[in-house]
């Protein structure tokens, strides 16, 4: 009999035993919970640390297999569908005239927008990313410009007078990189800008609408199937207007008031207000002998680039003075 008491008392504790186990474990687990939660949050950020190196290092990566400066466009397998980010964009400059639209012109193939600007305006990158070649094509570009963009584009500015960025530079939508011109073949001064996918052409006009200062949408999707007539509607819309006879209001929009120019800037994001002008410094250039040559105070240089008084500048820095 006190063997089978025995028995039974060891039975039920074995019995409660295993029904604590189990709760003890889903306390352990309620407990762990939130530290996972956590690690994970730190996770996620420590992987988007990681994504946004990778852009800065090398833009677009998953559609674009080097980064080399030998060749303005090496055309590469287009993928058939493709969704290209436009947000966070800027227009490369406040025209609103396309004086030759993309296509067939003159027996060859156009490949990009030209836009009417004079020698000197300023030119800016429209999307955030990595200035990939900086050089001279005298028998086509000029004075030209390639950046790779975090969204698989390309951009291409060409014939500017001047360049004011570096090859593998970094810069943001909205920078300045250059200024207008009419190096290379060119018939009169004007922006030569493409935009490109895995080095193949696309239409300017399916992204941006440089009457309206505006891109046509948040995003552009890429579809082999329907480019062609797309891009044939795009050109309707946003083509050349004209042939000539361009007065500086008509370019730029402004009709002498300046509420009208505060409205572009405000509705693209766009940093144009009046026209902004730069200048590069050069070795034993001071802001004294820039104001004398620009033809502008010292006080606005200062101010326009939140200056010290006695402060210096060095080579190569880019100073606003307009």
């Amino acid at each position: 009999m006190d063997f089978n008491k025995k028995f039974k008392k060891i039975a039920i504790c074995a019995v409660c035993a295993m029904t604590v186990i189990p709760t003890y474990g889903q306390d352990l687990l309620a407990r762990q919970a939130p530290v996972d939660r956590k690690m994970k949050a730190v996770d996620t950020l420590a992987l988007q640390e990681i994504v946004a190196r990778e852009e800065i290092e090398t833009p677009a990566a998953q559609l674009y297999d080097d980064w080399n400066n030998k060749y303005a466009h090496k055309a590469t397998k287009l993928p058939s569908h493709y969704r290209i980010d436009l947000r966070h964009f800027c227009m490369p400059t406040r025209s609103r005239v396309v004086t030759s639209n993309f296509g067939s012109r003159w027996g060859r193939q156009h490949k990009g927008l030209d836009i009417k600007v004079y020698i000197g305006d300023t030119i800016r990158a429209a999307f955030s990313g990595k200035v990939r070649i900086v050089k001279y094509d005298g028998n086509g570009y000029g004075k030209y410009i390639v950046i790779r963009h975090n969204n698989g584009l390309e951009t291409i500015y060409g014939h500017l007078s001047k360049q004011i960025v570096e090859e593998n530079q970094v810069v943001r939508a909205g920078d300045p990189i250059g200024l207008g011109g009419n190096t290379g073949r060119s018939t009169g001064s004007h922006l030569h800008f493409e935009t490109r996918l895995c080095g193949v052409a696309l239409n300017p006009a399916l992204m941006f609408d440089f009457r309206n200062q505006d891109v046509t949408g948040d995003f552009y999707t890429f579809n082999e199937d329907t480019y062609t007539e797309e891009s044939v509607e795009a050109t309707a819309l946003r083509g050349k207007i004209g042939n000539g006879g361009y007065t500086r209001d008509l370019i730029y929009g402004v009709l002498g008031s300046s509420e009208n120019s505060s409205a572009i800037s405000k509705q693209t994001n766009n940093p144009y207000g009046n026209e902004v002008r730069y200048h590069k410094v050069k070795s034993g250039e001071t802001i004294v002998t820039i104001a004398h040559k620009r033809g502008v105070s010292v006080e606005q240089i200062i101010r326009l680039n939140h200056l010290g008084k006695n402060q210096s500048v060095r080579p190569g820095q880019i100073l606003r003075y307009s």
